[in-house]
Protein backbone atom coordinates (compact mmCIF):
# COMPACT_ATOMS: atom_id res chain seq x y z
CA UNK A 1 0.00 0.00 0.00
CA UNK A 2 1.53 3.10 -0.73
CA UNK A 3 2.01 5.57 1.74
CA UNK A 4 2.97 8.89 -0.18
CA UNK A 5 1.50 10.70 -3.20
CA UNK A 6 3.80 13.22 -4.67
CA UNK A 7 2.81 15.50 -8.02
CA UNK A 8 4.66 17.69 -10.43
CA UNK A 9 1.73 20.65 -10.37
CA UNK A 10 1.18 21.93 -14.46
CA UNK A 11 -0.40 19.84 -16.99
CA UNK A 12 -0.85 17.37 -13.43
CA UNK A 13 -2.99 19.30 -11.22
CA UNK A 14 -4.10 22.17 -12.82
CA UNK A 15 -3.79 23.92 -16.21
CA UNK A 16 -0.40 25.46 -16.66
CA UNK A 17 -0.07 28.41 -13.94
CA UNK A 18 -3.48 28.52 -12.52
CA UNK A 19 -4.91 27.17 -9.11
CA UNK A 20 -6.07 23.57 -8.97
CA UNK A 21 -9.64 23.19 -9.43
CA UNK A 22 -12.27 22.34 -6.98
CA UNK A 23 -12.00 18.57 -7.65
CA UNK A 24 -8.36 18.23 -7.57
CA UNK A 25 -8.30 20.21 -4.10
CA UNK A 26 -11.09 18.16 -2.66
CA UNK A 27 -9.67 14.74 -3.53
CA UNK A 28 -6.21 15.96 -2.23
CA UNK A 29 -7.99 17.15 1.16
CA UNK A 30 -9.54 13.78 0.74
CA UNK A 31 -6.29 12.08 0.49
CA UNK A 32 -5.01 14.10 3.82
CA UNK A 33 -7.31 12.93 5.79
CA UNK A 34 -6.77 9.62 4.57
CA UNK A 35 -3.28 9.73 6.32
CA UNK A 36 -0.99 10.22 2.77
CA UNK A 37 1.54 12.60 2.64
CA UNK A 38 0.97 14.56 -0.37
CA UNK A 39 4.02 15.65 -1.92
CA UNK A 40 3.94 18.07 -4.47
CA UNK A 41 7.65 18.62 -6.35
CA UNK A 42 8.08 20.55 -9.47
CA UNK A 43 10.07 23.53 -10.96
CA UNK A 44 7.59 25.83 -9.54
CA UNK A 45 8.96 28.58 -6.59
CA UNK A 46 7.58 28.72 -3.09
CA UNK A 47 4.88 31.52 -3.86
CA UNK A 48 3.48 29.64 -6.96
CA UNK A 49 2.87 26.55 -4.76
CA UNK A 50 0.74 29.00 -1.86
CA UNK A 51 -1.21 30.30 -5.03
CA UNK A 52 -1.73 27.38 -6.83
CA UNK A 53 -2.38 24.48 -4.34
CA UNK A 54 -2.10 25.70 -0.70
CA UNK A 55 -4.15 28.13 -0.43
CA UNK A 56 -6.99 26.87 -2.73
CA UNK A 57 -6.88 23.79 -0.08
CA UNK A 58 -7.40 26.20 2.33
CA UNK A 59 -10.44 27.82 0.24
CA UNK A 60 -12.07 24.19 0.14
CA UNK A 61 -11.59 23.41 3.82
CA UNK A 62 -8.08 22.36 4.69
CA UNK A 63 -7.50 22.34 8.12
CA UNK A 64 -4.23 23.10 9.61
CA UNK A 65 -4.17 19.80 10.85
CA UNK A 66 -4.73 18.51 7.47
CA UNK A 67 -1.67 20.30 6.30
CA UNK A 68 0.79 18.65 8.19
CA UNK A 69 0.18 16.10 5.92
CA UNK A 70 1.04 18.69 3.19
CA UNK A 71 4.91 18.51 2.07
CA UNK A 72 6.04 21.22 -0.87
CA UNK A 73 8.92 20.21 -2.30
CA UNK A 74 9.75 23.64 -4.37
CA UNK A 75 12.35 23.95 -7.00
CA UNK A 76 12.88 20.18 -8.14
CA UNK A 77 13.08 19.34 -3.91
CA UNK A 78 16.17 21.57 -3.24
CA UNK A 79 13.76 23.87 -1.02
CA UNK A 80 11.46 21.93 1.08
CA UNK A 81 8.77 23.56 3.55
CA UNK A 82 6.24 21.65 6.05
CA UNK A 83 3.43 23.43 7.90
CA UNK A 84 4.10 23.66 11.89
CA UNK A 85 0.92 23.89 13.55
CA UNK A 86 2.03 26.04 16.86
CA UNK A 87 -0.62 25.20 20.18
CA UNK A 88 -2.56 27.33 22.36
CA UNK A 89 -2.97 26.49 26.07
CA UNK A 90 -6.37 25.80 27.24
CA UNK A 91 -7.17 26.39 31.13
CA UNK A 92 -5.27 27.61 33.85
CA UNK A 93 -1.81 27.17 33.72
CA UNK A 94 -1.40 24.52 36.33
CA UNK A 95 -3.79 22.29 34.34
CA UNK A 96 -3.29 23.62 30.94
CA UNK A 97 -3.67 21.30 27.89
CA UNK A 98 -2.02 22.46 24.06
CA UNK A 99 -4.48 21.99 21.03
CA UNK A 100 -3.51 22.73 17.83
CA UNK A 101 -4.23 25.98 16.55
CA UNK A 102 -7.74 26.03 14.07
CA UNK A 103 -7.10 29.22 11.82
CA UNK A 104 -4.49 29.26 8.86
CA UNK A 105 -1.26 31.29 9.39
CA UNK A 106 1.15 31.52 5.91
CA UNK A 107 3.60 32.00 8.22
CA UNK A 108 3.45 28.37 9.72
CA UNK A 109 5.01 27.19 6.89
CA UNK A 110 8.66 26.65 7.88
CA UNK A 111 11.93 25.88 5.39
CA UNK A 112 13.15 22.43 6.47
CA UNK A 113 16.39 23.11 4.02
CA UNK A 114 17.78 25.08 1.07
CA UNK A 115 20.57 24.26 -1.76
CA UNK A 116 20.92 27.78 -3.61
CA UNK A 117 22.43 28.36 -6.63
CA UNK A 118 26.05 31.34 -6.38
CA UNK A 119 25.50 34.19 -7.75
CA UNK A 120 28.04 33.56 -10.55
CA UNK A 121 26.30 30.29 -11.85
CA UNK A 122 23.28 32.26 -11.86
CA UNK A 123 24.78 34.70 -14.49
CA UNK A 124 25.87 31.93 -16.18
CA UNK A 125 22.68 30.16 -16.28
CA UNK A 126 20.93 33.24 -17.46
CA UNK A 127 23.20 34.22 -20.34
CA UNK A 128 23.55 30.84 -21.50
CA UNK A 129 19.68 30.62 -21.98
CA UNK A 130 19.13 34.54 -23.25
CA UNK A 131 22.11 34.07 -25.76
CA UNK A 132 20.55 30.60 -27.34
CA UNK A 133 16.89 31.95 -27.56
CA UNK A 134 18.19 34.85 -29.40
CA UNK A 135 20.54 33.10 -31.72
CA UNK A 136 17.45 30.28 -32.24
CA UNK A 137 15.01 32.99 -32.60
CA UNK A 138 13.17 32.07 -29.61
CA UNK A 139 13.87 35.77 -27.12
CA UNK A 140 10.02 36.80 -27.81
CA UNK A 141 10.30 39.71 -24.88
CA UNK A 142 8.03 41.85 -26.75
CA UNK A 143 5.10 39.50 -25.70
CA UNK A 144 5.57 39.89 -21.77
CA UNK A 145 3.14 41.40 -19.60
CA UNK A 146 4.22 44.50 -17.63
CA UNK A 147 6.84 43.95 -15.01
CA UNK A 148 7.46 40.20 -16.32
CA UNK A 149 10.12 38.43 -17.21
CA UNK A 150 11.64 35.61 -19.35
CA UNK A 151 14.66 34.44 -17.02
CA UNK A 152 13.80 34.33 -13.73
CA UNK A 153 16.19 33.16 -10.26
CA UNK A 154 14.61 30.84 -8.26
CA UNK A 155 17.15 30.10 -5.64
CA UNK A 156 18.45 26.91 -6.46
CA UNK A 157 17.57 26.69 -10.13
CA UNK A 158 17.04 29.08 -12.57
CA UNK A 159 13.79 29.01 -15.05
CA UNK A 160 13.74 29.97 -18.63
CA UNK A 161 9.88 30.68 -19.37
CA UNK A 162 9.27 31.93 -22.81
CA UNK A 163 5.95 34.29 -22.67
CA UNK A 164 7.16 35.10 -18.49
CA UNK A 165 5.25 33.70 -15.84
CA UNK A 166 1.58 35.64 -16.61
CA UNK A 167 1.52 35.00 -20.27
CA UNK A 168 -2.39 33.82 -21.03
CA UNK A 169 -2.38 29.69 -21.18
CA UNK A 170 -3.97 29.73 -24.64
CA UNK A 171 -1.01 31.68 -25.45
CA UNK A 172 1.55 29.18 -23.71
CA UNK A 173 -0.12 26.00 -25.08
CA UNK A 174 0.64 27.05 -28.44
CA UNK A 175 4.16 28.29 -28.11
CA UNK A 176 5.79 24.74 -27.82
CA UNK A 177 3.33 21.97 -27.47
CA UNK A 178 5.86 19.68 -29.20
CA UNK A 179 8.72 20.72 -27.24
CA UNK A 180 10.85 20.99 -30.07
CA UNK A 181 11.82 24.81 -29.71
CA UNK A 182 12.93 24.42 -26.10
CA UNK A 183 14.92 21.26 -27.37
CA UNK A 184 16.72 22.93 -29.68
CA UNK A 185 17.47 26.11 -27.10
CA UNK A 186 18.68 23.40 -24.12
CA UNK A 187 21.07 21.51 -27.08
CA UNK A 188 22.87 25.43 -27.43
CA UNK A 189 22.87 26.27 -23.87
CA UNK A 190 24.69 23.19 -23.04
CA UNK A 191 27.15 24.41 -25.74
CA UNK A 192 27.00 27.20 -23.70
CA UNK A 193 27.78 26.34 -20.63
CA UNK A 194 28.14 22.79 -20.52
CA UNK A 195 28.84 22.47 -16.66
CA UNK A 196 24.75 22.76 -15.84
CA UNK A 197 21.53 20.30 -16.65
CA UNK A 198 18.47 22.03 -18.74
CA UNK A 199 15.34 20.06 -18.29
CA UNK A 200 12.34 20.84 -20.47
CA UNK A 201 9.05 21.50 -17.96
CA UNK A 202 5.31 22.83 -17.71
CA UNK A 203 4.54 24.79 -21.08
CA UNK A 204 6.97 27.00 -22.36
CA UNK A 205 9.44 26.41 -19.42
CA UNK A 206 13.36 25.02 -19.11
CA UNK A 207 14.79 25.03 -16.13
CA UNK A 208 18.51 25.08 -15.40
CA UNK A 209 20.62 23.30 -12.24
CA UNK A 210 24.03 21.99 -11.17
CA UNK A 211 24.13 18.46 -12.18
CA UNK A 212 22.26 16.36 -9.54
CA UNK A 213 19.88 18.79 -8.52
CA UNK A 214 17.14 17.47 -10.54
CA UNK A 215 14.26 15.14 -9.20
CA UNK A 216 16.32 12.68 -8.17
CA UNK A 217 17.85 14.87 -5.50
CA UNK A 218 14.51 16.01 -5.01
CA UNK A 219 12.92 12.76 -4.17
CA UNK A 220 16.02 11.03 -2.47
CA UNK A 221 15.48 13.98 0.52
CA UNK A 222 11.78 13.26 0.53
CA UNK A 223 12.41 9.61 1.20
CA UNK A 224 14.81 10.84 3.85
CA UNK A 225 12.82 13.41 5.66
CA UNK A 226 9.79 11.50 5.61
CA UNK A 227 11.69 8.07 6.22
CA UNK A 228 10.05 6.08 3.60
CA UNK A 229 11.24 3.94 0.77
CA UNK A 230 10.79 4.10 -2.53
CA UNK A 231 8.30 1.51 -2.65
CA UNK A 232 6.40 3.92 -0.24
CA UNK A 233 5.63 6.70 -2.89
CA UNK A 234 3.55 6.85 -6.15
CA UNK A 235 4.40 9.72 -8.31
CA UNK A 236 2.34 11.63 -11.11
CA UNK A 237 3.89 13.44 -13.77
CA UNK A 238 3.38 14.74 -17.26
CA UNK A 239 6.89 15.24 -18.39
CA UNK A 240 8.19 11.45 -17.60
CA UNK A 241 9.76 10.86 -21.22
CA UNK A 242 13.47 10.96 -21.68
CA UNK A 243 14.58 14.94 -21.45
CA UNK A 244 11.26 15.66 -19.24
CA UNK A 245 11.87 16.91 -15.95
CA UNK A 246 9.58 13.95 -14.49
CA UNK A 247 11.73 11.51 -16.44
CA UNK A 248 14.14 11.19 -13.29
CA UNK A 249 11.90 9.87 -10.99
CA UNK A 250 10.81 7.31 -13.15
CA UNK A 251 14.30 6.24 -14.09
CA UNK A 252 15.51 6.05 -10.32
CA UNK A 253 12.60 3.49 -10.13
CA UNK A 254 9.90 4.89 -8.43
CA UNK A 255 6.17 3.47 -9.43
CA UNK A 256 5.01 6.58 -11.82
CA UNK A 257 1.57 7.85 -13.54
CA UNK A 258 2.14 9.48 -16.68
CA UNK A 259 -0.90 12.04 -17.01
CA UNK A 260 -2.28 14.01 -19.63
CA UNK A 261 -4.11 16.34 -17.34
CA UNK A 262 -5.42 17.29 -14.38
CA UNK A 263 -8.74 15.09 -15.25
CA UNK A 264 -7.10 11.93 -15.76
CA UNK A 265 -5.20 12.63 -12.24
CA UNK A 266 -8.63 13.28 -10.77
CA UNK A 267 -9.63 9.69 -11.96
CA UNK A 268 -6.30 8.13 -10.58
CA UNK A 269 -7.29 9.86 -7.42
CA UNK A 270 -10.17 8.62 -7.06
CA UNK A 271 -9.53 5.20 -7.54
CA UNK A 272 -6.90 5.44 -5.21
CA UNK A 273 -9.36 6.67 -2.71
CA UNK A 274 -12.05 4.20 -3.77
CA UNK A 275 -9.83 1.42 -2.36
CA UNK A 276 -8.47 2.89 0.39
CA UNK A 277 -11.92 3.18 1.70
CA UNK A 278 -12.78 -0.34 0.83
CA UNK A 279 -9.86 -1.93 2.71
Amino acid sequence: MKKILSFDIDQTLNVAKTPIPDEIADLLISCLRADFAICPISGQKFDQFLIQIVNRLVERGATPVDLTNLHLFVAQGTQYYKYETPGKKLGPVELSVTKPTDKYDEKNWKQVYSYPLTDDQVKKIATALETAAKELGFWEEDKLQKGDTIIENRLSQVTFSALGQNAGTKEKYAWDPDCKKREKIVKRAKELAPEFDYEIGGTTSINAITPGMNKVFGMTHLLEELGAKKEDVLYFGDMTQPGGNDYPVKEMGIDTITVRSHEDTAFALRGILGVTNNL
